[in-house]
């Protein structure tokens, strides 16, 4: 029997995307998008563990407002497969849901669990090192994270502190995870590059159900009861309705990595991008002549650095550089580059958020 059949993929698909408005709204955030080509963001992650596990053994997790959209987004998976948590409560019950609904599948079930809205574009170097650490995981009673090698000093990632190798049979370097480390300031983001012992915390993870239902019973014994809750009910909808909300709202970093027994961390091989901002889109969308960044019907005169989504209206540049236009149906975006994190604290009417 292959490791891959005890493999259940969870991609959580629950964000707000704020940092993309006007085009990203409650609705229909960042990874319902269609902003790196035809597909949204949300397909091409799920389309990523295609050859790795079937369709059946693919999850999403979600909420209440998304639960429509989503599924309309993924016409090819089981509406079963798309849960709606009815309440915010973050990853660290989504991770709890993610190990419940595999153990009621297979109670050797090996857990995988990823955000919806990463940028890979070396998909087969991605699909091997899945392969490798479930693998992994499959041997070995620890929690598993992908390290992403940090290209600057970053300040707005989580990093992991990265100790001894640990000798394996596969092509994958994996090693010790000393201890997580929060969003540094931008010296110590300096000092994390230099010394080239920390990456960056992706938020994408593999364990043995068992491994993390063991975790929960040493540090989130609330947890641990709504893992078993969820293995046996009868009705998930109406269980995640009635003790979904009352769960500790708290991250899985927080609640069981920081603490865990035992964690490890695949080195990845591949590109990753968070596609944070709208300024991540010339990495994967190009440059013109000007290095302007543009998608949809938009001409430019002497205009350099700027970039622009246009809807169905066409946008003009004039005598500008170093800004960010979005045009939707009911909104228009001018920003300067370096405003783009402000964005999400915009003092939006309702019928726009």
């Amino acid at each position: 029997m292959s490791t891959l059949d005890r493999l259940f993929v969870f991609i959580m698909a629950g964000g707000s995307g704020e940092r993309f408005w006007p085009a990203s709204r409650t609705v229909t955030p960042k990874h319902l998008l269609r902003l790196m080509g035809d597909e949204t963001l949300l397909e091409q992650t799920v389309r990523r563990f295609e050859g790795i596990v079937p369709l059946e053994q693919i999850f999403i997790l979600t909420n209440i407002a998304q639960l429509e959209p989503t599924k309309r987004a993924l016409p090819f998976l089981r509406p079963a497969n798309i849960i709606a948590e009815p309440a915010k409560r973050d990853t660290a019950p989504a991770a709890a849901l993610a190990t419940g609904i595999a153990r009621s599948h297979r109670a050797d079930a090996i857990v995988a669990l990823f955000p919806a809205d990463a940028m890979i574009h070396d998909a087969s170097t991605f699909r091997r090192q899945l392969t490798e650490a479930a693998e992994f995981v499959a041997s070995n009673p620890a929690i598993l994270t992908f390290s992403i090698t940090p290209t600057h000093a970053s300040t707005g990632f989580g990093y992991l502190q990265l100790g001894a190798d640990i000798e394996t049979a596969g092509t994958s370097r994996f090693v010790v995870v000393e201890r997580f480390v929060e969003k540094p300031d931008a010296a110590r983001a300096e000092e994390f590059l230099a010394g080239k012992k920390h990456g960056w915390n992706a938020g994408m993870f593999l364990w043995q159900a068992e491994t993390f239902l063991g975790e929960c019973r040493q540090h989130q014994p609330e947890l641990e009861r709504f893992i078993h809750g969820v293995a046996s009910a009868e009705n998930l909808d109406s269980y995640l309705r009635e003790i979904f909300p009352t769960l500790p709202k708290i991250s899985v970093d927080f609640a069981i990595m920081e603490k865990a027994a035992s964690v490890a961390a695949v080195i990845a091989e591949y590109d990753w991008d968070d596609v944070g901002s709208w300024t991540a889109l010339p990495a994967h969308l190009g440059k013109d002549a000007n290095e302007n960044t543009l998608k949809g019907s938009v001409v430019s005169l002497d205009s350099s650095r700027n970039i622009v989504v246009a809807g169905k209206r066409t946008v003009a540049l004039c005598g500008v550089s170093d800004l960010v236009v979005v045009e939707t149906e009911d909104a228009i975006l001018v920003c300067h580059r370096d405003a783009v994190q402000q964005i999400k604290s915009l003092p939006l009417p309702p019928e726009l958020k």
